[in-house]
């Protein structure tokens, strides 16, 4: 066990985990709206965050980017693949909610059949990307998107510097960037559930369907609007990663959705703040065991926390429903 290494710099394992976490509770957000409303676990949605990756992908391939563009350039960039990957992420978001789950939905089927099908639809979407993906356009540019099975990298649009040094802590602008805008888009879109028309909307169909619907509330609305807004941080997610990370893969959504989660179990599924909460637990705890045990035992960790959670308090951190939240 490495205590003494983590003791002795705990500042800087909890920045990094502070930095990894932001990312899994904008993934989080998409299981803990549409699980608020439909009580549904979206088990797609980890494809969702990886068809945002590729399109990060496809976009600075498109416009040329090289490592290290100058900062005008970069900010660009990042603007550019945050509109590419928010409509991409949001575009299948909402494409698997009308083709796979609206007609679920119509028959009223049974949370099993819901349950199968999201894991039936992540499968074709990874198989999907793995199997087109190097036949479109592989030939075209082989160097990205000829090995959609295997990691494929991505340019570097802005170097990793340290900003300043508190302690033994470094903290990196890449880190700052991440967290402060994780951080800024949950606080948009818990805005937009708690002070808006349309966030009364979700939140009053997520409360109690039939007297929304009484009251003039349109449900299949609000039900695309929940999809599109969770795609839409996924998207968020996939550019910070790919920023921070700078690599992808047609499977690349799996585990990071399955940590996912776990993070919005941890700070309370349906509930948007415990889903920011549980996915900045979730990150340290990771960083915190990689560093006592090893690596390799990063991805148990999480799904060791997730059970523990899942028996002791199923109900989440803050536990509290969608249609409950209060600003």
């Amino acid at each position: 066990m490495n205590f003494d290494d983590l003791i002795g710099h705990i500042g800087q394992h909890t920045v990094d985990g502070l930095s990894k976490g932001a990312i899994y509770a904008l993934i989080a957000l998409g299981y803990t709206l549409v699980y608020g409303v439909l009580r549904l676990i979206n088990f797609a949605h980890s494809e969702v965050f990886m068809v945002g990756t590729f399109a990060v992908l496809g976009v600075w391939t498109a416009l040329g980017v090289e490592n290290n563009p100058p900062i005008g350039q970069a900010i660009l960039f990042l603007l550019i693949g945050f509109v590419v990957a928010a409509i991409a992420s949001g575009g299948t978001a909402l494409a698997i909610e009308r083709i796979a789950y609206r007609p679920l939905r119509r028959k009223n089927a049974p949370p099993l059949i819901f349950l199968i099908t999201a894991i039936g639809v992540s499968l074709i979407l990874v198989e999907v990307f793995g199997l087109l993906l190097p036949d479109l356009l592989g030939k075209a540019i082989p160097s990205m998107f000829g090995r959609a099975r295997q990691i494929v990298g991505m340019p570097t649009i802005i170097q990793q510097e340290t900003l300043f040094t508190i302690g033994n802590t470094q903290i990196t602008n890449v880190q700052v960037i991440v967290v402060v805008s994780a951080l800024v888009m949950m606080a948009l879109l818990d805005w937009f559930i708690n002070k808006t028309r349309y966030g009364r909307g979700v939140r009053a169909v997520a409360q109690n369907p039939e007297t929304a619907a009484l009251m003039g509330v349109n449900q299949e609305r609000v039900i695309m609007l929940i999809f599109v807004l969770g795609g839409i941080m996924a998207g968020a997610a996939a550019l910070l990663w790919s920023m921070r990370f700078g690599i992808t893969q047609n499977s690349i959504g799996f585990v990071l959705g399955l940590k996912a989660f776990t993070a919005a179990v941890l700070g309370g599924i349906g509930n948007l703040r415990g889903a920011l909460l549980g996915g900045l637990v979730l990150g340290v705890v990771e960083v915190y065991g990689a560093t006592l045990f090893s690596s390799q035992w990063e991805d148990v960790i999480a799904f060791v926390i997730l059970i523990v959670i899942l028996m002791f308090r199923p109900t989440g951190l803050l536990g509290e429903s969608l249609g409950r939240a209060r600003a």
